[in-house]
């Protein structure tokens, strides 16, 4: 495996980094050595000479043990009671002379020793002042040579014990027997281990071929079922080999200390550290046992996740490794040292055993950071749903950053405090893991949710046909709240576990309960809203979209009820809002009283919006135009897109889009409202009869209605008035088709084809501009006509026989002059109509 590479050369790193760390540890430890030093500095200052020799000749008393009376003389001598008088009376003599001298000595030195005092401590306050970094020296130098001390110390005792002399008042043979009961302790509760760890094999192997069997004699098809045949068997095989293992473990422990029982009644020796040991392998142990449930080196069935073997191995090797390490280290081995030499080498020994710990571990960690990121995503490709993929892609991304931010909090608990630095790392790290199994299987039950859909009765859904389906839409979002509530209660937990937060305390305090009670009220407030909005909003898009079981809902009851739904809307949410910002303690009447100051000036301030809700409203009511409305208002005829209680969206003929207020509508024209008609104007030449031109109309109709299409947009047969004006082109026939509201348009263009087409058929010209021209003869009293002398002209061309200009040059009257053939007729459809001016149209025609 790659993650193996480099442990040769990772060992040598090793040493050159424990000399580094050694030098920082003692920069780790300048505040413990300032705290020494003004531990030391808070002494009084007014002790004397004689003070501090009877100090230094008390502390150095037990070191001449001639000048020390036994207890068991001293007993005697105060068991006598003439004895013990006399002792009395000569106390209080030795009292007096030495309170005498004292006083004496001190009112001699007084003076000068004051003098001496303020002089050195304005001296040293100066020194402070002018260079800081004297104090912190200071201290490491203070540090340091306790440091030297204590080791100068422990390598006294080795000496003395190995020359045979005891420490701590107790003879070398005295620690031989001790250790020796450890040793004999340690090798009967390992060996005892071993027997019954080769015992237990035994049912894990049965345990493994158990599940084996379960799972190739029941196949499911679905992917659920077979989760659920595979989880079973296997957790209780699980469960059952850690129980086993569990039980291999308390009766090697049991062995262990019935052993180290009977050498202290046999021997009479302590067995202090074979009971610490044994303490030690138990806990161990079964952090070991824990372990082994998850990979199982050697039974793959019995594996809490599915893993290669290899790495199934390797990293059950690392884990145990690192916790048999740092618990016999911290547990057994600081102890012990603690016990034989003194509380600082055995802290100097723990903070070793952690460094080296924690190097290795965030080496294996770093180095591992890649593989394990990829095996983790490609989990995720495979989760069974979307919720635990996110969960494998969010560890793969954090896993090695968590192993580090533990193994560094493991360091400092360590250094902090050695006795209970492990006893609260369990308890942290084992009520981590409780917290966020069970979190995640809250939020994975949660996930299944997203499957299943809320089913209401038959009856309820014939009532509220969108009711279900808004139901429906609020699982992902209320599935979502609540993993984040799973989230924040595991993250509270967890801060309490590794006592970052007193979660008890708060609970229990004023704050806390008001809190809670806020968040209580505050979710059956949002609760209550998201129902009532829930129940309005169904009952009215019920009626939005034509629901069969009320009848069809007409345009204007649409615009109504979406006017009505978006009013509910905002009361909802402003009432809401204001309950919401009550309950978190926020005075909502100034609030309440400058919105009324607002709505006030809103009223004078704005008049023509104030106009144009009015005006609008009783549009509505009065159903003056609603949606897909072909309309004309305030000279804009179009189709109404868009109606708010404010304005109107019309979109025209040219895609042109117009918003008109409603201030601005002083007449609304509907061309939807219950009929229309094809009201049409034809205008018709004088030489053709009106009669035949009727006639033709109503074929021109007869042939309209053959047309499926059109034809169903009539409602009626068509109405011909008669000759409604005579003008100076022709006259006018009115046509009357009733139609579908909205249809008279497609029925108008489609009538016009048919009659042009038959007008055509039959010769029937509709009217064009034309000009009559006459010659008058002379009367008499007309004024003479001048006589003109024409210039001469070119000869032109004779003209063709017949032509207009042949007849013109031989003085003929070619009658009344026609337009150019090229001129435009007057056009088809409705004309306005005029007077009848009596123009008599060409005979020829």
């Amino acid at each position: 495996m790659n993650c193996r590479n480099g442990e040769g050369a990772f060992a040598v790193l090793v040493q050159n980094l424990l000399l580094c760390i050694v030098f920082l540890g003692l920069f780790a430890l300048t505040p413990m050595a300032l705290a020494q030093q003004s531990a030391s500095s808070a002494e009084p200052a007014d002790s004397t000479p004689a003070q501090a020799e009877t100090s230094s000749t008390s502390s150095a008393g037990p070191a001449t043990g001639a000048a020390v009376p036994s207890y068991a003389a001293l007993a005697d001598l105060l068991e006598n009671e003439r004895s013990r008088q006399a002792l009395i009376a000569q106390l209080r003599e030795l009292a007096g002379e030495t309170t005498g001298n004292t006083s004496s000595a001190q009112g001699e030195a007084a003076g000068p020793a004051a003098e001496r005092q303020g002089a050195s401590g304005d001296a040293a306050a100066d020194q402070r002042d002018e260079d800081p970094l004297r104090g912190t020296a200071g201290a490491l130098q203070g540090f340091a040579a306790g440091l030297a001390q204590d080791f100068s110390q422990t390598a006294v005792m080795l000496r003395g014990l190995f020359a045979g002399e005891g420490i701590h008042g107790m003879t070398a043979e005295q620690w031989r027997s001790r250790l020796l009961n450890l040793a004999l302790v340690v090798a009967a509760t390992l060996v005892a281990f071993a027997v019954f760890r080769l015992i237990a094999q035994w049912f894990f192997r049965r345990l493994d071929a158990w599940v084996r069997s379960s799972q190739a004699e029941k196949p499911l098809s679905s992917s659920h079922g077979r989760r659920a045949v595979r989880l079973t068997p296997r957790v209780g095989a699980i469960v059952g080999a850690l129980a086993i293992d569990a039980g291999a473990i308390l009766l090697a422990a049991l062995v262990g200390y019935g052993l180290a029982l009977f050498i202290q009644e046999q021997w009479r020796t302590s067995i202090l550290l074979a009971l610490i040991f044994v303490s030690a392998f138990v806990a161990v142990e079964f952090a070991r046992s824990l372990c082994r449930a998850v990979f199982s080196e050697r039974h793959p069935h019995l594996r809490l996740w599915h893993m290669d073997d290899a790495q199934a191995r390797y990293w059950s090797a690392w884990l145990q490794r690192i916790i048999s390490i740092t618990g016999y280290g911290m547990l057994v081995a600081v102890p012990v040292v603690q016990q034989m030499l003194t509380p600082s080498v055995g802290q100097l020994a723990g903070l070793f055993i952690m460094l080296g710990v924690y190097i290795y571990a965030v080496r294996v960690i770093w180095t591992n950071r890649h593989d394990v990121r990829g095996r983790l995503e490609q989990r995720a490709e495979s989760a069974s749903n979307a919720f635990f993929s996110t969960l494998y892609r969010i560890a793969g991304r954090l896993w090695h950053w968590v192993g580090l931010a533990y193994f560094t909090a493991l360091l400092i608990a360590t250094q902090v405090d050695q006795q209970d630095a492990l006893p609260f790392m369990a308890q942290a790290t084992l009520r981590t893991l409780i917290v966020a199994g069970v979190a995640t299987v809250l939020a994975a039950a949660l996930s299944s949710l997203l499957t299943r859909r809320i089913t209401l009765s038959s009856d309820l859904r014939r009532r509220l046909p969108l009711l279900e389906q808004r139901l429906n839409s609020y699982v992902p979002g209320a599935i979502r709240l609540l993993r984040g509530v799973i989230l924040v209660i595991a993250l509270l937990l967890v801060l309490d576990a590794w006592h970052a937060f007193n979660l008890s305390e708060w609970l229990y305090s004023p704050e806390g309960r008001n809190a809670i009670a806020t968040v209580v009220h505050v979710a059956v407030i949002l609760l209550f809203a998201m129902g009532v909005w829930t129940v309005v909003a169904s009952i009215i898009e019920s009626r939005l979209n034509d629901d069969s079981s009320s009848g069809r809902t007409t345009e204007r009851q649409k615009t109504l009820l979406s006017l009505f739904r978006s009013a509910a809307l905002a009361v909802i949410v402003t009432m809401t809002v204001l309950v919401v910002l009550s309950q978190i303690g926020v005075n909502i009447g100034p609030l309440i009283a400058g919105a009324g100051v607002v709505g006030l000036a809103i009223g004078f301030g704005a008049q023509k919006l104030v106009q144009d809700v009015i005006t609008g409203v009783f549009i509505q009511l009065e159903n003056g135009m609603n949606h897909n409305d072909v309309v004309e208002v305030a000279g804009i005829f179009g189709t109404v897109e868009k109606i708010t209680i404010r304005s109107v969206g019309i979109r025209t003929l040219d895609g042109g889009y117009h918003l008109i207020p409603f201030s601005a509508i002083d007449k609304v024209s509907n061309h939807m409202r219950d009929f229309g008609y094809h009201y049409g104007e034809y205008a018709i030449a004088y030489g053709a009869d009106v009669d035949e031109a009727v006639r033709h109309l109503h074929a021109a109709f007869d042939e309209f209605m053959q047309d499926p299409e059109l034809a169903g947009m009539v409602l009626d047969n068509i109405e011909i008035p008669g000759v409604t004006s005579l003008h100076e082109r022709g006259y006018n026939i009115r046509v009357l088709i009733k139609t579908v509201p909205g249809m008279q348009w497609p029925v108008q263009r489609g009538f016009n084809r048919l009659v042009r087409k038959r007008f055509a058929e039959v010769g029937i010209d509709l009217p064009y501009p034309q000009t009559v021209l006459h010659f008058a003869k002379p009367q008499p009293g007309d004024a003479e006509g001048l006589v003109l002398q024409q210039a001469p002209e070119e000869p032109r061309p004779e003209a063709e026989p017949g032509s207009s200009e042949a007849h013109a040059q031989s003085g003929e009257n070619v009658g009344p002059a026609r337009p150019a053939s090229g001129s435009n007729p007057g056009p088809l459809g409705p004309a306005p109509s005029g007077p009848d001016t009596g123009d008599v149209p060409d005979s020829g025609r």
